[in-house]
C-alpha cells in the first residue's frame, strides 16, 4: 500500500524577480511524496496563477485521486485522471521517481534515453531599467546565454545595451505576452543584423490568445518561440501555421514527464527548435526535465539559481553548466 503526503513549501527568491505578469519575492511550490515498500519518491510543481492555478487548488486536485493513487494508480492511468497542468506534473514525476527506485533503474534508462550529461543553461535577468539590466548582464559574466524579461518596448533598449556590453553573450528575449503585434514588428525592425545574429529567439511576444490572429513570417529573424501558447501536442500545428518556429516545453504546463517526453518528440518531428524550460522553483522540479534536456536545443533550467536557498542534495551548477541530479534528490 502506498502512502501519499502533500505539502506547500515556500522558497524566497534572490531579491524581487519580475516578469511581465508581475513580481515575486518568494515562490510557493507543491511537494508530493509517495512511500511504498520503504521507498520514498517525490515530485514538485509550481502552481501558476496565469493558468488559473494556486497551491491550494493544486492540492485539492491531487486529493481527488488520493484513494486511487494510494491503491496503485500507474503512470498510464494518471494521464486521464488529471488534466494537463501542475497537479498532474507533481504526481507524474513522483511516480517516475518511485518506478525508478522500485525497479532500481535510472529514469533516463526507463525512458529509453541516453544518460544525461552536463549542459549549458540560460540565466534569467528580471525586468528593470535598461541601464540596470545592462549592469546585471555584466555582473552575470559566468553566463554565456542570457534570457532577459521585458514588459514593453523599453526592452528593446535593454537588449541593445546588453548585446553591446556583452560581446560574448547570446540572448533570449522573453516578453511573456507583453507586446502587441505592431510592437513586435517594430521591435524586430529595430534590431541590427549583428544583434539579430546573437539573439536566439523572441519568446512569447504577444498574448497567447492572439497568436492565431496575428500570424508571423516564419522566415523573419529572430525566430519566435511559444511559451504561454504551448501546453500540449494539440497546440503544435496551429503554432507552426502562425509562424512560430520554437517552443518552450515546461512540465508544469504539459502535465509531467510522461507528456513532456511525447511533446518533445512531436515538436521535433514538426521541425521546431525546442527549449527545455521551467518555472522558478527548486532543484526537485528541475530533476525530471534534465532527463529530457539532451533532446532539446536550448536549456533554460536556472530556477534554483534564482532562489535564496534550495533543497538538500541540490542540483550542481558550475557557472552556466547544469549537472544531472543525484539519486538522493530524485531518481535512481
Amino acid at each position: 500500500m502506498r502512502r501519499l503526503s502533500i505539502s506547500i513549501d515556500s522558497f524566497a527568491t534572490q531579491g524581487s524577480f519580475s516578469i511581465a505578469h508581475g513580481s515575486v519575492d518568494a515562490v510557493d511550490v507543491v511537494t508530493l511524496s509517495l512511500t511504498q515498500n520503504g521507498q520514498l519518491a517525490r515530485g514538485e510543481c509550481r502552481p501558476y496563477a496565469r493558468y488559473g492555478e494556486s497551491p491550494q487548488s493544486v492540492c485539492a486536485q491531487i486529493e481527488t485521486i488520493r484513494d486511487k493513487l494510494e491503491a496503485g494508480l500507474n503512470l498510464a492511468q494518471l494521464q486521464t485522471e488529471l488534466p494537463a497542468g501542475a497537479a498532474r506534473n507533481a504526481v507524474d514525476c513522483a511516480l517516475w521517481d518511485l518506478k525508478a527506485k522500485m525497479e532500481q533503474r535510472p529514469v533516463w534508462d526507463l525512458l529509453g534515453l541516453e544518460r544525461p550529461a552536463p549542459l549549458q543553461t540560460a540565466y534569467t535577468l528580471s525586468i528593470d531599467t535598461p541601464r540596470a539590466m545592462q549592469a546585471a548582464a555584466l555582473k552575470a559574466s559566468d553566463y554565456g546565454l542570457l534570457k532577459i524579461k521585458i514588459k514593453d518596448m523599453s526592452g528593446l533598449e535593454a537588449a541593445q545595451n546588453i548585446l553591446t556590453a556583452r560581446k560574448d553573450a547570446r540572448l533570449i528575449i522573453d516578453a511573456n505576452e507583453a507586446l502587441s503585434a505592431a510592437q513586435l514588428t517594430q521591435f524586430q525592425a529595430s534590431l541590427t543584423p549583428e544583434h539579430i545574429a546573437r539573439i536566439v529567439m523572441i519568446e512569447q511576444p504577444i498574448a497567447a490568445d492572439k497568436v492565431k490572429d496575428y500570424p508571423q513570417d516564419p522566415n523573419s529573424k529572430p525566430i519566435l518561440c511559444a511559451d504561454e501558447s504551448l501546453h500540449g501536442r494539440g497546440d503544435l500545428q496551429s503554432l507552426w501555421q502562425a509562424g512560430y518556429r520554437a517552443v518552450n516545453v515546461k512540465l508544469d504546463k504539459c502535465g509531467g514527464l510522461t507528456e513532456g517526453t511525447a511533446l518533445i518528440k512531436a515538436a521535433r518531428a514538426q521541425g521546431f527548435m525546442i527549449m527545455a524550460g521551467c518555472m522558478v522553483s527548486s532543484s526537485l522540479a528541475m530533476a525530471p526535465m534534465l532527463m529530457l534536456a539532451g533532446q532539446c536545443d536550448i536549456v533554460d533550467l536556472d530556477g534554483p539559481i534564482l532562489l535564496a536557498q534550495d533543497r538538500a542534495h541540490a542540483i550542481k551548477y558550475e557557472k552556466d553548466i547544469i549537472y544531472p541530479p543525484q539519486p538522493q534528490l530524485w531518481g535512481y
